[in-house]
């Protein structure tokens, strides 16, 4: 399970001046050393019935597509914005949030000056503050189409603050330019709550990039923030349209996007999470849990069930900082194996297309 030290606090990113994009320092990238972004995939495979056998997978050798990761917040330094040092924190949420992926791509995850843990709550929020941190993460990229990308199909993943960064680098550097949107394979951006007109899957943060509706559709968006209770009114953080998620948002005229990666057509789908363990590195439990997306409330979210029953003995995730955050912690591991898939369908459309 994600450790309770790597619980996320979402930021809206919104374009704000900030200081000067540093040079990018690479957490993770194809070729280096110590790349904590591809790692060992071996699980164990729980089953309802207490039976559990081992699965082995290996990250591509030659995958045909990239991704580009942005970390959610993590940085417990005591400064408002982080500098760029890589963490022992850092590398231990990409090995779990974004490694698995290597099994379909190669992985560029930038550092970024985020807006630490405690900035959040001390004064962070400003448009300078997270001017640096978006400014880091746009430098980033522009550095790695002009200098690594070579035309490859590239998926977006981000979660929380890191979610939050790639809608508006999406926003800006991708929807409105049809030569950089051909090369976009998804964005899968969880916990960030992005924004679609009432009744489309489009129209709120993007104008181009639809909602992902099917596993071969490709430049879409996959996005969700998970409950296992409704997010309660007025209190929680995610699924809703409020002034920090969007740039002059409307409530009457848009909705937080939902979009199941087990069921990209609607309704319910079983989903398939991936946490990290001990040995072996993963542990993956089959028929606990399924989901679908639910509104209500003016509120929009992926619902999580227990459908396992009460003799079955395996742990279960909680919503352990409360139903106002709900599942946001492992947003990204409860459907990672999901995702994955979903993702290697869409890298074989790309490439077809």
């Amino acid at each position: 399970m994600l450790p309770r030290a790597l619980l996320v606090v979402f930021v809206a990113a919104l374009a704000f001046p900030g200081g000067a994009a540093a040079d990018t320092v690479w957490l993770c990238q194809p070729g280096a050393a110590d790349n904590p972004c591809v790692s060992d995939l071996t699980a164990d495979v729980s089953l309802p019935n207490g039976e559990t056998r081992t699965e082995v997978k290996s990250p591509a050798a030659d995958p045909a597509i990239d991704c580009f990761y942005v970390y959610p917040t993590i940085s417990g330094q005591q400064t408002l914005n982080s500098d760029l040092t890589i963490e022992d924190i850092h590398r231990a949420v990409a090995r779990v949030q974004a490694s698995r992926f290597s099994e379909v791509c190669r992985i560029w995850a930038p550092m970024y000056r985020q807006v630490t843990a405690r900035g959040l709550f001390a004064g962070g929020l400003t448009r300078k503050n997270l001017g640096i941190a978006y400014r880091d993460v746009r430098a980033a990229w522009r550095e790695y189409l002009d200098e690594h990308n070579g035309g490859r199909g590239v998926v977006l993943i981000g979660h929380s603050q890191g979610a939050g960064m790639l809608v508006r680098l999406a926003r800006k550097e991708i929807d409105d330019r049809p030569g950089v949107r051909r090369r976009l394979v998804s964005a899968i951006l969880l916990g960030g709550d992005v924004t679609v007109r009432k009744g489309s899957d489009r129209g709120g943060d993007f104008d181009h990039i639809r909602a992902c509706r099917a596993a071969r559709q490709t430049g879409c968006v996959i996005a969700y923030s998970s409950f296992s209770t409704p997010p309660p009114r007025g209190l929680s953080i995610f699924a809703r349209v409020t002034d920090r998620w969007a740039n002059q948002p409307n409530p009457d005229r848009l909705e937080v996007l939902c979009t199941n990666p087990a069921a990209l057509r609607g309704g319910s789908g079983a989903l398939r999470p991936y946490f990290a363990s001990g040995s072996p590195p993963w542990l993956s439990p089959l028929g606990l849990y399924e989901a679908r997306c639910r509104k209500g409330r003016s509120a929009s979210w992926l619902h999580v069930s227990d459908v396992s029953g009460p003799s079955d003995p395996r742990p279960r995730v909680e919503q352990s900082s409360g139903p106002a955050w709900g599942l946001h912690n492992v947003d990204v591991n409860l459907t990672l194996g999901n995702l994955v898939s979903v993702v290697r369908r869409q890298a074989g459309a790309w490439a077809r297309g």
